[in-house]
């Protein structure tokens, strides 16, 4: 079932992301083969899914979370460009391809990370994308903004850089995570829910309490498959967490017990939505599969 519409979603996405990479002058061009190549050379594409599924689970339409679902991939695509970097995390390896820096230079992958962050609030603002009034776009933004911010990704990051050979305990490595890879599926939930044009504060109180439990139950399944997975699967260097000494669920835990946390979080999000209809089992798919994925 999430198979199906994981891929419609690529689809509709894929082709929404696809109109934005057009360089408007020769002397650009290369820039926006940087930024394309950082974008559309696969994904799994869940921060779109996750807009979209919370768009419909509250009445809206797909495509009126198109600009959602690109503003949240863009600002996704930046973070890993900037953190494949020499001066972060070093890898040459994304997605079963090199990395930005590699395929094209640094100073190149620097600039495509910084045009796709700018890109991704351009796409709130584009009314074919996102046809909301004026004052849901503003939030949408502020949502973003905050999401990607210092308070946010951003910060998360920079906890994440500090914590290297480090011990954490369970509260302040959640902390980390909860900014991390957290922050930007939370507001993809949000974003995809205001986009419906039904988001009223019961409800989106609702789907924050799911997005916060997938959030966390992203990062720890990433981090059991940083043990259990291979480097063909991942599509990116494994074992790179263990190698550069980083806080991790399974070296904090066991795997064993990492692995039942990741399934208290699917069942907690799960929780969150019961009262909601049919139209958030997609929600619901994406919950279990974000604990089943291979990669």
């Amino acid at each position: 079932m999430i198979a199906s519409y994981q891929a419609q979603c690529q689809l509709r996405v894929n082709a929404a992301l696809d109109s934005l990479f057009v360089a408007p002058g020769p002397e650009l061009a290369r820039l926006y083969d940087a930024m394309r190549y950082s974008v559309m050379n696969g994904g799994k594409r869940v921060r779109p899914l996750l807009a979209y599924a919370a768009c419909e689970a509250l009445g809206g339409k797909a495509d009126e979370a198109n600009g959602a679902a690109c503003a949240v991939e863009l600002i996704h695509a930046y973070s890993l460009v900037h953190d494949d970097l020499p001066a972060m995390d070093d890898d040459d390896l994304r997605r079963g391809q090199p990395t930005t820096h590699k395929a094209f230079d640094e100073a190149c992958a620097i600039l495509a990370g910084d045009g796709l962050q700018s890109l991704a609030f351009t796409a709130l603002f584009d009314q074919r994308l996102t046809p909301q009034d004026a004052e849901t776009r503003l939030q949408m933004v502020g949502a973003l903004a905050f999401a990607a911010g210092p308070a946010g990704m951003v910060g998360g990051q920079a906890i994440d850089l500090g914590s290297v050979g480090i011990k954490l305990d369970q509260t302040a490595l959640a902390f980390m995570h909860r900014h991390k890879t957290g922050a930007l599926i939370e507001a993809s939930v949000k974003l995809g829910a205001l986009a419906s044009g039904h988001a009223d504060q019961a409800r989106l109180d609702a789907l924050q309490a799911y997005a916060r439990a997938i959030g966390l139950a992203f990062q720890v399944q990433d981090d059991i498959l940083d043990v259990e997975s291979d480097t063909v699967t991942l599509g990116k260097r494994q074992g790179a967490d263990i190698a550069r000494d980083k806080p991790t669920y399974p070296a904090l835990l066991g795997l064993d017990a990492a692995k039942a946390y990741a399934l208290e979080l699917r069942d907690q999000a799960l929780d969150a939505l019961r009262p909601f209809d049919a139209a958030a089992q997609p929600l619901r798919d994406l919950a279990r599969y974000i604990v089943e994925r291979r990669n």
